[in-house]
């Protein structure tokens, strides 16, 4: 079995430096590459021209594994989606988020959801590439069947038409389990998300992290932060292992917030704490 698996970055993480100043990309691009990442996980391509990224990309020595486009962008236009992600050589395009009335907690809802993924699985499959599913906390609601929504997503759609990104944070938010859920989807997940955080107390409100706009709760009285990989509260050697035995082909370092480092500083200490592993 191999001992390591090559390591990305989530371009999401980086966006401060690019969303206004897209020029920046090369330069930013070239720091992830002197950190030791191996590849990008693209977030938006911020006004650039498909070809310009991959040229940027290929001359800094990146690979760009896989991209998280909008479900919506997705439902649009995929053909668009498709044809620029090719441009750039992308592998996996991956759906980052379900919004919330398709979420497993109405039932209803994520059952009219199901088709949907299954019919853009389908024809992202047909043009070569591998729709991936990246989960939060919310697909670990359990289904009236007992089953978790994440489970039956899966046992749903076919191979082909659906694979998993695991988000480590999330699933270990929701049930402290994520080395188990790679072993479970062994040979279905190529991509997994490497991402620490610290949660204290009672947090009702985890999503204004991420850029989700909701109602502050009542009773938050707790903590929750996202950290670099290595500096929150994860134990990341069972992960790290479960990757190999799953037959993953990446992780990817995804740090959505940042808070006493900026966020290269984040994504160089996250690199030096894998590297630690031999990673």
């Amino acid at each position: 079995m191999k001992k390591s698996l090559p390591v990305a970055i989530q371009v999401y993480g980086l966006r401060d430096y690019l969303e206004n100043t897209p020029e920046n990309f090369r330069d930013v691009m070239q720091k992830v590459k002197d950190m030791g990442y191996d590849g990008v996980e693209l977030a938006g391509l911020y006004g650039l021209e498909p070809a310009f990224v991959k040229q940027v990309l290929d001359e800094v020595g990146l690979t760009p594994i896989s991209a998280h486009v909008a479900f919506a962008e997705m439902m649009d236009d995929l053909d668009k989606v498709i044809a620029d992600y090719s441009v750039i050589g992308v592998k996996f395009l991956v759906m980052p988020y379900m919004a919330e009335e398709y979420r497993p907690v109405n039932p209803e809802g994520f059952k009219s959801f199901i088709p949907l993924l299954a019919q853009v699985g389908k024809k992202i499959h047909d043009a070569g590439m591998t729709f991936l599913y990246h989960n939060h906390d919310f697909e670990f609601v359990k289904l009236p069947d007992g089953k978790y929504g994440y489970d039956a997503m899966y046992e749903a759609i076919d191979h082909d038409s659906l694979m998993a990104e695991l988000d480590t944070c999330w699933c270990d938010v929701a049930t402290g389990k994520a080395p188990e859920f790679i072993k479970k989807y062994k040979g279905r997940i190529p991509v997994v998300h490497l991402k620490d955080y610290i949660k204290v107390g009672e947090v009702k409100n985890m999503y204004k992290l991420i850029g989700i706009e909701t109602e502050e709760a009542e009773g938050d009285t707790g903590y929750f932060g996202f950290r670099p990989v290595g500096f929150g509260q994860m134990i990341w050697e069972p992960i790290l292992e479960a990757s190999l035995e799953a037959e993953s082909q990446w992780v990817v370092v995804e740090q959505d917030e940042h808070y006493e480092w900026d966020a290269l500083e984040c994504a160089r200490r996250s690199r030096e704490y894998l590297k630690i592993f031999g990673w």
